[in-house]
């Protein structure tokens, strides 16, 4: 239990703390995007992100109170409970913006999509520690493979871009730190960027339109080139200082499309200009950092395979989304972690963050 002196002593309230400046920073930001709506307190974006994070504290509560290895144990029943509800989705799911992604109940949106992140690294750590030792040998490298190849599929299909790319640098770190050969992940890169030409037969028409104006957003600077010209420009004009909490012109005069969500980064670049945006990042930093410590210090493979696959998660996100927001990607529809708007993100935040401080806590017991 989380009461174990050991456990107290290590555990990262560092990490906690920053976790919650990030909430904290992100319901300011989002009562700045989301104002202009005037929609009374208890329906505002504002108090369902808050509600949100109270939930999401109370399942940290519970990650953190149950050790990582029991998580890890039930892996595959959580992997293949995840795998129904990707395929169900695509039958029974809401669509929105051209994609399926979500299941709805009243005003509850629920995205499974969030979840098979998590559930990705638990089971891909478990099969990586029980084959340690024997994960040079090339017959075992497939079968981590189709541990990520089933959950690639069924969120490119729905389609979700952003979330499946993200299942690839986390398996290559993890199957890098859990032992496999060097050369066996570079034919597997190899392979992926020769694969590039035929996914893209399957990309949506609005999916390719994103590819091409990410390389020139002039060629349509009313339509999918919109969004992104609107966000160059809010964080262009933020300068060093911003224009002021509740003050960005093109956040306030809605020039700026999904500014509560993916483009949240905009918002924070014009209100509060290259000194919030930089602070911000070094928060991100932190949490990486302190990831990282944690994965160095950790001596038993499973955690210390879990973790990585966490740091590289939230890591990548953040570079994702603000690179997409700043015109450095296309646009792929990554969430800012525990900044943008949105239940599943923050819910499947918050359990990955449970779960790193969770090693942490346990790391002098295995």
């Amino acid at each position: 239990m989380i009461f174990d002196k050991r456990l107290v002593k290590d555990f990262d309230k560092a990490l906690l703390v920053i976790t919650f400046i990030l909430c904290l920073g992100g319901v300011l930001m989002l009562h700045s995007a989301t104002q202009a709506k005037g929609l009374i307190f208890i329906e505002s974006y504002v108090f369902r992100q808050i509600n949100w994070i109270v939930l999401a504290a109370a399942f940290l509560l519970i990650v953190i109170n149950i050790s990582y290895q029991k998580f890890i144990d039930i892996s595959y029943a959580l992997y293949a409970i995840n795998i129904v509800l990707l395929m169900l989705v695509l039958i029974l799911g809401r669509e929105r913006l051209g994609a399926q992604r979500w299941f709805t109940v009243g005003n509850f949106a629920f995205q499974p999509s969030e979840f098979i992140k998590i559930n990705f690294i638990l089971t891909l750590a478990n099969l990586l520690g029980s084959k340690k030792g024997r994960l040079e040998d090339a017959k075992m490298f497939f079968i981590p493979l189709v541990l990520l190849a089933i959950p690639f599929l069924l969120v490119l299909v729905q389609p979700d871009l952003g979330t499946a790319l993200l299942l690839i640098p986390i398996f290559l770190a993890m199957a890098y730190v859990g032992g496999m050969r060097v050369k066996h992940l570079l034919i597997l890169v190899i392979i992926g960027i020769s694969a590039l030409p035929f996914f893209w037969h399957f990309l949506k028409d609005y999916q390719k339109q994103r590819l091409l104006v990410f390389l020139n957003p002039n060629v349509d600077p009313l339509g999918a080139g919109y969004t992104i010209i609107q966000s160059k420009i809010a964080v262009g004009s933020g300068g060093l200082t911003g224009k002021g909490w509740l003050a960005g012109t093109q956040n306030q005069l809605n020039f700026l499309p999904e500014r509560h969500t993916d483009f949240i980064f905009s918002v924070i670049g014009e209100e509060w200009g290259l000194f919030g945006a930089l602070i911000l990042i070094l928060l991100y930093f932190l949490i990486t950092r302190r990831g990282f410590d944690i994965v160095s210090s950790t001596n038993d493979m499973y955690g210390k395979l879990v973790a990585v696959g966490i740091v590289v998660l939230i890591s990548l996100q953040v570079v994702i989304n603000i690179a997409m927001t700043i015109g450095l990607m296309p646009v792929v529809g990554i969430p800012l972690p525990l900044v943008s708007y949105g239940g599943s993100s923050m819910l499947a935040t918050f359990i990955a963050i449970g779960l790193l401080l969770n090693i942490g806590m346990r790391r002098s017991r295995f």
